[in-house]
C-alpha cells in the first residue's frame, strides 16, 4: 500500500517531526511504501520525497501556497492509496490534529493578551486563513486523528464534528532511546560538561515556542524554590533575550542554562531530576512523554494533552492555574522530596505507550479509511 505523509517542514529538533520519523520507521517495517510531501525534508532510505514549493515571505503566504501546491504535486502522479496530513491541508484522507485546534488556542490567548492583540485575531490574515482551513478540513476529511481526548472535545466544540469521525491515538515514544538506563551512561559526564555538581537538583524544560510553553512562568517560580544549588536547563529553538533579562531581573541568572536546541535530547533527560512544562496549550507534548520514559517525574498543566495520562502525586503534578509561579514552585519542591518514586511511576506509565503501539493503531486507521 502506498502511503503519503504531508508535513511542511522537517526539523531534527521538533517533537512532532521526531514522532513522525519514528512512525514512518515502524510503517516501513510493515512493508508500506512511504512518500513524503514537504517543502523541506531530510533524505531517508526507503522514503520517496516530493518537494512542495512555497512563498516564504510571510506565514500567511507560506501556509496558503503550501496548501495549494501540495494538492497540485499530489495530482502529478497516481494518487497514493492513503494520504495522511500532519498539516492543515484539504486533500487528505486522514488528518492528524497534532497542532490541536487553532480556534481553541486563540480562545486561550484571549484571556492573557492585551486588547490590540485580541483585535488582531479577527483581522490578521494568518489567523483568518488557519480558521478557514480548519473549518474546511474538519468538514471534508474522512477521518481525523486526535492525540488526546482534550483535542477531540475541542474540535467537536468549535466545529461540531461528529465524535465517530475522530479517533484518538496517543503519541508513542521510543522506549529504547528514552530509558532510565541512560543515567548510567550520560548523567555524570553531561553534568560535568555543564559544570553542574552531581548532587545539584536539576529541572529540565524542553520545547520550542517559549511563550506558549510557559517558560516565563517557570523562570518566575525559581526564586520561590529553596534549593541554593538548583539548576534549570532550557532546551529548545527560539530567542532567549527576554528570558535572559527576566532571569537577570529575578537574580537567578546563575541558575538558568539556556542551551538551545539539542539533537541528543535523551542525554539531557538523563542529567535531570524533573521535567517542567507549564504550557498554555499543548495538544500532546512529546517531550513530556519522553521525560516520563526516561524515568523522571513531570509537572505540566491541564492544557497539555499528556495530562490525561498523569495522576497527581504519582507520575508528577498537573497545574490547574496556568500562570501561578508560586504554585509551580510548591509542586517542584514536593517532587524533589519524593522524586525517585515518581520517576519509577512515570517510566511505568510511559511503557504503556510505545511507538510500536501508535504505529499499529495508525495502520488500523489507514485500513479503516481505505476499506470504506
Amino acid at each position: 500500500m502506498r502511503l503519503a505523509f504531508i508535513k511542511k517542514k522537517y526539523s531534527v529538533h521538533g517533537g512532532a517531526e521526531r514522532y513522525l520519523q519514528s512512525l514512518i520507521k515502524q510503517l516501513k517495517q510493515a512493508a508500506f511504501e512511504i512518500h513524503i510531501f514537504a517543502n523541506e525534508w531530510e533524505k531517508e532510505e526507503g522514503v520517496v520525497f516530493h518537494r512542495v514549493s512555497i512563498l516564504p515571505l510571510t506565514s500567511f503566504l507560506s501556509t496558503i501556497t503550501f496548501v495549494t501546491n501540495v494538492e497540485k504535486e499530489m495530482n502529478k502522479n497516481t494518487r497514493p492509496d492513503c494520504v495522511i496530513s500532519f498539516e492543515r491541508t484539504t486533500c487528505q484522507d486522514i488528518y492528524r490534529a497534532g497542532e490541536g485546534c487553532h480556534a481553541e488556542w486563540l480562545k486561550i490567548r484571549s484571556y492573557f493578551e492585551p486588547w490590540y492583540k485580541r483585535l488582531s485575531f479577527k483581522i490578521n490574515p494568518r489567523h483568518l486563513s488557519l480558521l478557514a482551513l480548519e473549518k474546511k478540513l474538519f468538514e471534508t476529511t474522512p477521518l481525523i486523528i486526535a492525540n488526546s481526548n482534550m483535542v477531540r472535545e475541542q474540535i467537536m466544540h468549535h466545529y461540531a464534528v461528529d465524535r465517530n469521525r475522530i479517533t484518538i491515538i496517543y503519541n508513542g515514544v521510543d522506549l529504547k532511546r528514552f530509558t532510565p538506563e541512560n543515567r548510567l551512561m550520560w548523567r555524570k559526564s553531561l553534568r560535568k560538561s555543564l559544570s553542574i555538581p552531581e548532587n545539584s537538583p536539576v529541572v529540565i524544560f524542553v520545547g520550542s515556542g517559549f511563550e506558549r510553553k510557559g517558560l516565563n512562568t517557570l523562570i518566575d517560580s525559581v526564586p520561590f524554590i529553596k534549593k541554593p544549588e538548583l539548576k534549570v536547563l532550557v532546551i529548545g529553538k527560539g530567542s532567549i533575550d527576554k528570558y535572559s533579562i527576566q532571569a537577570k531581573e529575578q537574580s537567578i541568572s546563575d541558575k538558568m542554562l539556556f542551551l538551545g536546541p539539542q539533537i541528543e535530547i535523551e542525554k539531557y533527560y538523563a542529567a535531570a531530576d524533573l521535567f517542567v512544562l507549564p504550557t498554555l496549550y499543548d495538544p500532546f507534548s512529546n517531550a513530556t512523554l519522553e521525560a516520563m520514559a526516561s524515568g523522571i517525574p513531570v509537572i505540566t498543566t491541564k492544557n497539555n494533552g499528556v495530562a490525561e495520562l498523569i495522576v497527581n502525586g504519582q507520575e508528577g503534578y498537573i497545574l490547574d492555574s496556568l500562570l501561578n509561579s508560586e504554585e509551580l514552585a510548591s509542586k517542584i519542591s514536593l517532587v524533589f522530596e519524593t522524586g525517585d518514586k515518581m520517576g519509577i511511576n512515570a517510566r511505568r506509565k510511559a511503557e504503556a505507550f510505545p511507538i510500536e503501539k501508535a504505529a499499529k493503531e495508525f495502520a488500523v486507521a489507514i485500513n479503516q479509511v481505505t476499506n470504506r
